[in-house]
Parts: C-alpha cells; structure tokens; sequence
C-alpha cells in the first residue's frame, strides 16, 4: 500500500502514520498539513500545504498514492472560524476527492474519520441512529453544516467511482489519556457542567478504538459508512459519578449566555453542539462495523472508567510526558546523511 494521510500534524493523523508505518504491507506514507507531526515518524514523508489541501493532486500522481486516509475534519466549533471550517472540512474534502476520482488517478481506496455530530442532538431523536437515518432537525451550527456538506460530496463521489473502495467512520464522543476532545476537557474540570432538569445518555469511544477502526478499515475493504461506539450509554450524572467529580447546573434557558463567562475567563469554552448533547444526548447502533469484522476494546462505560483511572494517575505523578517537536534538518540528517551508520538489511 502507498497510503497518504491528512491531518499529519493532528494527533490521529501522527498516531495512524507511526502506526502504518509499522506494518510490512505499507509500502510508503506520505503525511499532508499546514503545521508539522506531532510524533517521532521514522519513515513518513512531511508535505507542508495549506488548509485546502490544493497541492493534494499532484502529490497522489507523483507518488503513485493508492489509499488516502482523511483524519483533518474538524468538529469542534471553538476551535477555529467559520471561514476557517468551510475551508478544511468543505474545500479541503472536495480537493481529496478530485484527486482521487481524477482520470489516471492511481488512488483505489478512501477512508475518512468522521463523527456522529451529523446526526445532531433533538428531543425528537430516535433511542439509536442507525447509519441510513436522517437527523430529526436542521444543522444550527457551522461545524455541522460543513460535515454534512463534506458528507454529500464523499456521497456523490462513492457513486460516480465504483472502482475506489470509500469508507466514511462516523465516531461518537472520544475519550483518552493522550487526546484533547470538548469532553475531557469538561471532565478535567473542578466541577463539571450539566443543564437542569437534564440527564441525557452519552455513548464514547476510546481513543484505542478511534485508532483501531481507522487502521482496520485503511487495510480491509469495507466500503460504506459507519458508527463506531462503545457498546451501551450511560446517563451524564453517571459519566461524572465514575470521574468522581461534582456537578454544576447550567440554566435551561438562554444557557448559552450563561457558559459566556466561562468562556471570556478562558475556564471552558463549552461549543454549542457540546450543550445541545448535554440537553438531549445521543446513542448510535454500532453493530453494522461488528459485521466488517472489527471487535472493539472498549464499552463506552469501560472507556469512562478507563479515563478516571487515568486522571487518578496522572493526579498522582502529575502529567510530564516528554513533549515532540519537528525539526526538518534534525529528520534530513537522520533519514539521508550519509554520516549515518545503517544497520538494516
């Protein structure tokens, strides 16, 4: 495989691309972003480009790229602009699949991380999404709109190209020791946000499983699109219970003018679509990727209590992992200096 990743300096577009490179049917990774890796790689090859990922093209031609990885959508509103999410979730998503659909392209297989915020979060929502639903209200924010948007694009294309195996991971909310996500940070907290009157369910993913799913699906065939979750839900006064951490009530009304001064204090910045889930909750079926053979390593309530050993443990010897930074002549000079001594065979 000749795989090329997006998102190379996230930490899922570092951790795939360390992890493909591991493996003896990669042949070659080549890692696209605008900023560097965030870990080690020893093989993988850096493209710097810009959000839109317009040099994406040429670079699938040139080095033969048969399967692309897309780990750059982004689905938290706080992080960047409205401007900024069209340009990377649409822009960018539309430029891979011209790519990879133009004529003479050599790419067969395109996998793309996704997540479950395209099914949003109402009081009209089923117990369960299933993969073919459609979600019960319009999309009120701009990172919802843009994946669903980028969702009809990966659409047209896996019916105008048959011949390229497409596969679209849709993932519920993450939780890890080593990731960042809306919900780690609110859990993180000294007391922990909740809507009054509000309990709703929640369904996680640990970040192994986040992981795993992405790997297995880039080295299997298993085209169409998918949830992936932890088995079973569990209520928000649970999640915080388990965390061992207390509750703080937010108003049912006007909430969003009450998180504010959280906000402008830089305490949390809790995103729209993270208060609409505190309202009214989500659970997604998961049993259509069981099916492609993938067994997960975590139940959302095991992923829950797997990140509360976590943050007991880090409490105790503190959180001091030594921190990665890329430097392109430190990796020229290991990877091509002549003056390196080459044990491998």
């Amino acid at each position: 495989m000749r795989v090329l990743v997006t998102g190379l300096g996230t930490f899922w577009g570092s951790r795939l691309a360390q992890q493909l490179e591991q493996r003896d049917d990669v042949e070659i990774v080549v890692g696209l972003d605008t900023t560097e890796p965030r870990l080690p790689l020893e093989h993988t090859e850096f493209v710097r480009a810009d959000s839109s990922y317009s040099i994406l093209a040429r670079i699938v031609k040139a080095a033969k790229i048969d399967t692309i990885l897309h780990t750059h959508l982004l689905f938290d509103s706080t992080s960047s602009t409205g401007r900024a999410l069209h340009e990377i979730n649409v822009i960018g998503t539309m430029n891979l699949l011209a790519a990879a659909g133009a004529a003479g392209s050599p790419v067969r297989k395109v996998v793309v991380k996704s997540s479950t915020l395209v099914y949003g979060a109402n009081y009209k929502d089923p117990n369960s999404f299933r993969e073919e639903m459609s979600r019960t209200s319009s999309p009120r924010t701009e990172v919802e709109r843009s994946l669903i948007e980028a969702a009809s694009f990966l659409r047209d294309f896996a019916e105008d190209n048959p011949h390229v195996t497409v596969t679209k991971l849709r993932f519920s909310n993450v939780l890890g020791d080593d990731i960042d996500t809306v919900f780690s940070k609110a859990l993180r907290m000294p007391v922990v946000p909740e809507i009054f009157g509000f309990d709703p369910r929640f369904q996680f993913t640990h970040e192994d499983d986040v992981e795993g799913a992405l790997l297995f699906a880039t080295t299997n065939d298993v085209p169409g699109v998918y949830n992936i979750a932890g088995d079973g839900t569990l209520p928000w006064s649970e999640v915080c219970a388990i965390v061992g951490k207390p509750r703080v009530p937010l108003p049912p009304l006007l909430t969003n003018w009450a998180v504010e001064p959280l906000r402008m204090t830089r305490v949390i910045d809790l995103p729209p679509e993270m208060l609409s889930l505190l309202r009214y909750g989500r659970g997604v079926d998961n049993r259509r990727f069981k099916r492609t053979g993938y067994r997960y390593n975590y139940t959302t309530a095991g992923t829950v209590d797997a990140f509360a050993r976590g943050l007991r443990l880090e409490h105790v010897i503190g959180d001091k992992q030594p921190s990665y930074r890329y430097q392109s002549d430190v990796e020229t000079f290991f990877r091509h200096s002549p003056a390196i001594v080459r044990t491998d065979p």
